[in-house]
């Protein structure tokens, strides 16, 4: 149950006076949540202030400067064709014209009555040696300077939300934030020179400085440290809820492994070994095993997944392996199916395109011990889905599975290990923000055969000779992807620019061109990468739905339009479709002029590595945890407040404050113990709380 106290914060923003309907939809957007809460609200920070503290006389005046000026309106002096409307103003020192492009007569003259004082906040400039002040951004009489804050916030915005509304309604939600218990340790509040949460919270809402606001001041500090830590502590609880439960060993006798190892064209990389051994170790302990196996594109995470399964077979238990989306899973099925036969590993697949009659026999037969190791998306979590003896979960892509899925599938068996596996390399910042709860594998080489990829970047100017290149390639037998911009973040939008250029290479190339983009039905996805992957289109053009998991090794070309709009780590997962087979790989970066600093360090950080954990750091260090991880698409907690790349001494400090929690009071139970459950349910980490309630 949520403390009542918290209430207030857990309200709709509806209940703000001036919130109506209308603007629900514009605040659900700027604060990504469907149903807006005063809490919501609060967190929404602003990005930097406007410092209106400045009150000069007019003679003291700088051009630039932002002021507050009281002057007297003298006279106006309305537009005529293409000339501005102008408002000559003054005070007992000299004269400042107020300047207005395309402002309605009837309007200014109400908004600046002759011969009234008013108060005009803005910009200062210069024009023709007179002091003027372009759209000013404040224009108040006496009893409306009482409410213009000195320095005022600025915050994002969206369609629909003016400034003024957004301030005004944080400032409504300010009322109803009720001083807190202090859950930090008071020696490190003491030490850092911490406000309380409440005060510093309405210290960055109503800054007194400038400086008040940005991510390194003190108040903000204090805010990240308080996010962090219910996240550090939220995963130090599901984590000694997995291990409480004691686990049980899976030692096998290797045998199975061998056949695998000895039916595979290649030997081994060091890293897969030592990954194995990591994953045998934790399996034969009685300790319940929770791993992130992260590895670069191509460096053979199925691999070690399936030997991982292997090992479980051979001590007689199951194993089952999750991905996001279907043609992953058939994927992995098809890679996988050979393997495990040469092991004598009975090996299905559970997607939702499995139905009626096939599905029951499936089912049964799982119930019966009957199938080894089990290959599907999240309709391995439904009811009815009953393994005989469930002891390994493997989770692929664990970027697109929340907490709560990683519980729910790891909830099949008794004491289920589980290993959960990305294609992303993560800097470790973000690997201790995230998956703090867990230890880490790395697979950092790639298996022998692989080839370099060449890849260059070339001017969207030059399409035509991009065209006909591709042309000649796919001519002489080449299969190539074409990857259309990311135009917004609406799929809609993506797919509009994708099935425009399809039909523009449709006209040049026929039917050898192909499109597969999200909104299509999975089975019309799973038929265009079929045909791609059998050699009926030759040219595959896509959003970016391809960029984890598609494996066709004949495919040597990989063109990306538009390639400064993306992501140095999404560029990096797409480049790694090609160069998976023994033909020579290019990928070309199409981008458009003129290039910003970022998108040059971008593009070229690809030109010289294809190192995905160099990548992963400097595409952390251009963009920031949030885009790194996706956190918006992916489900992903993504941090409201901290930013773990400004943040990270404070995360250091958070996971050793959680641990030490933890070990002093598991349950919460003492004082400080009760006013951290506050910040959990702040944080939206109740997940947690339910565990400690259920334990």
């Amino acid at each position: 149950m949520r403390p009542t106290i918290l209430d207030p914060l857990f309200a709709s923003i509806t209940t703000l006076k001036g919130i109506g309907p209308k603007l629900v939809q514009p605040f659900a957007k700027l604060l990504d949540r469907g149903e807006p809460r005063l809490i919501d609200l609060l967190f929404h920070l602003p990005h930097s202030a406007i410092d209106r503290r400045a009150r000069p006389k007019i003679q003291e005046l700088q051009a630039d400067q932002i002021a507050t000026l009281k002057v007297q309106i003298d006279r106006h002096q309305p537009g005529r064709g293409r000339a501005p409307y102008r408002i000559y103003t003054s005070d007992e020192t000299g004269t400042l014209e107020i300047v207005y492009f395309n402002l309605a007569e009837d309007r200014a003259k109400k908004m600046f009555p002759q011969g009234e004082t008013r108060y005009v906040s803005g910009k200062v400039g210069m024009y023709d040696g007179r002091f003027q002040m372009v759209h000013p951004d404040r224009i108040v009489d006496e009893k409306g300077l009482a409410d213009l804050p000195p320095v005022e916030p600025v915050y994002p915005l969206t369609e629909g939300l003016g400034a003024g509304v957004v301030r005004r309604s944080v400032g409504l939600a300010l009322s109803k934030l009720p001083e807190l218990s202090e859950w930090q340790d008071a020696a490190f509040v003491k030490s850092r020179g911490f406000l309380p949460f409440s005060p510093a919270l309405r210290r960055l809402q109503t800054p007194q400085e400038p400086a008040d606001v940005l991510p390194e001041s003190p108040f903000r500090a204090r805010l990240a440290y308080d996010e962090l830590l219910a996240h550090q502590l939220a995963l130090a609880l599901v984590r000694s809820e997995m291990k409480r439960e004691a686990g049980r060993a899976s030692k096998g006798d290797g045998s199975k492994r061998a056949k695998i190892e000895r039916a595979l064209p290649f030997s081994l990389t060091n890293s897969q070994r030592r990954a194995m051994e990591e994953i045998s170790a934790d399996l034969a302990s009685d300790t319940r095993m929770l791993r992130l196996l992260q590895g670069d594109v191509g460096s053979g995470k199925t691999l070690v997944a399936l030997l991982a399964a292997a090992n479980v077979v051979e001590a007689g238990h199951q194993a089952a392996l999750m991905a996001p989306t279907e043609i992953l899973c058939r994927q992995h099925f098809a890679r996988i199916k050979p393997l495990a036969e040469a092991a004598d590993i009975r090996v299905a697949i559970l997607t939702g395109r499995e139905r009626g009659a096939p599905r029951e026999e499936l089912l049964e037969k799982l119930a019966a011990g009957e199938i080894d190791l089990l290959i599907g998306t999240h309709a391995l979590f439904q009811e009815g889905v009953a393994f005989r003896d469930l002891a390994l979960a493997v989770v692929d892509e664990q970027h697109r599975f929340g907490v709560h899925q990683r519980l729910a599938l790891a909830s099949k068996g008794e004491a289920v290990d589980l290993l959960v596996m990305t294609a992303t390399p993560i800097p470790r910042t973000l690997v201790l923000s995230y998956f703090g709860d867990m230890d880490v594998s790395e697979l950092r080489e790639k298996p022998a055969g692989r080839q370099p990829i060449d890849t260059r970047t070339v001017s969207l100017e030059r399409m035509e000779e991009v065209v006909e290149a591709v042309g000649r390639a796919i001519k002489d037998g080449a299969r190539a992807y074409w990857v259309c911009p990311l135009v917004d973040e609406s799929e809609r939008i993506d797919l509009a620019a994708a099935e425009e250029r399809c039909k523009f290479l449709k006209q040049r190339f026929g039917k050898d061109v192909g499109l597969v983009h999200g909104q299509m039905r999975p089975s019309e996805r799973d038929e265009a990468m079929e045909n791609f992957a059998s050699g009926k289109t030759k040219l595959l053009v896509s959003t970016t739905v391809i960029e984890v998991g598609v494996d066709v090794p004949e495919a040597t070309i990989m063109v990306i339009e538009q390639a400064e709009r993306f992501g140095l780590a999404q560029l990096h997962q797409l480049r790694g479709r090609v160069g998976r087979g023994s033909g020579k790989s290019t990928c070309l970066l199409l981008y458009k002029n003129p290039l910003g600093d970022t998108a040059k360090r971008r593009l070229a950080k690809l030109r010289e590595t294809e190192d995905g954990f160099l990548i992963a750091e400097e595409d952390l260090a251009l963009r920031g945890e949030g885009e790194v991880l996706g956190t918006r698409q992916s489900g992903l907690p993504g941090f409201k407040i901290a930013a773990p790349e400004l943040h990270r001494e404070l995360l250091e400090a958070a996971r050793k404050d959680a641990a030490l929690i933890l070990q002093r009071d598991p349950h919460l139970a003492s004082e400080r113990g009760r006013a951290l459950l506050l910040l959990l349910f702040l944080f939206d980490r109740d997940e947690a709380v339910r565990l400690i309630e259920a334990g």
